[in-house]
């Protein structure tokens, strides 16, 4: 079973650490009977009247769990991170839903309409009635975000992992094979539609980060000469204040 936890402003300005690293850290705190299947980050609307605190992004942990572990244990755990890694002065939010939940598809409709208006606290907790929805200090606006990531990554078509497998041990060149056979597709999106062969090379300029397309981690790639590609963004990290993802 996938249980999607999502996590929200849980950080500063000046901190030393984003919601993102939160994220990925929580897969220190799950039981024996569940593993980490990855960490998506979400973009949301970048409005004036928006207070965030960086990027206005959230992020989603996606958890395979046996059919026997009860969803409130990872909520449990996943309060207990947040108390235990969120900065103050932020506004902490947690949500979380199981793949099952005939509710998620409120959630959905939910995330989609965070990225093109500005959405209120008694919208977050009317979309998140049958999943858990819960805000951990100051304004509680962490809600909001917590509830769009995990209606957006239960979309499946937005957002970009910022943890999967060994993604952030990989080389900056790796190849194509290499990249299919850890799960992460490789996608081009040149104007002639030319097919990534196996055995040539990818140019990650350093900052792998497949994006959520279909449900699973796709890495969209143009040509740059015989036998090699490159990725269509690098890291924005030197522009960045904060800890980020």
């Amino acid at each position: 079973m996938r249980i999607y936890v999502g996590f929200d402003d849980t950080d500063t300005v000046d901190s030393d650490r984003g919601t993102g690293k939160l994220a990925r850290w929580f897969e220190n705190e799950l039981p024996e009977s569940c593993r980490l299947w990855g960490v998506v980050r979400q973009q949301l609307l970048l409005d004036p009247s928006i207070p965030y605190t960086t990027h206005n992004s959230s992020a989603c942990a996606v958890v395979e769990c046996s059919n026997s572990l009860p969803t409130s244990e990872l909520i449990s755990r996943a309060v207990r991170h947040i108390e235990r890694h969120f900065i103050h002065g932020s506004d902490p939010g947690l949500c979380v839903t199981s793949e099952d939940n005939p509710a998620l598809s409120k959630l959905i409709d939910f995330g989609r309409a965070c990225t093109s208006r500005v959405v209120t606290q008694k919208e977050a907790l009317e979309a998140a009635k049958g999943s858990h929805l819960s805000g951990h200090g100051g304004s509680n606006d962490g809600i909001i975000g917590a509830a769009a990531g995990v209606g957006l990554t239960a979309q499946g078509w937005g957002g970009r992992f910022i943890e999967f497998g060994r993604l952030r041990d990989s080389p900056e060149r790796v190849r194509v094979s290499d990249l299919e056979r850890s799960g992460i597709a490789v996608v081009s999106i040149d104007r002639d539609a030319r097919f990534p062969a196996f055995k040539d090379f990818i140019d990650t300029k350093g900052w792998l980060r497949p994006r959520l397309w279909g449900g699973k981690p796709v890495l969209p790639v143009i040509p740059r000469d015989s036998n090699l590609w490159e990725t269509v963004e690098e890291s924005k990290r030197n522009k960045r204040k904060n800890g980020g993802e």
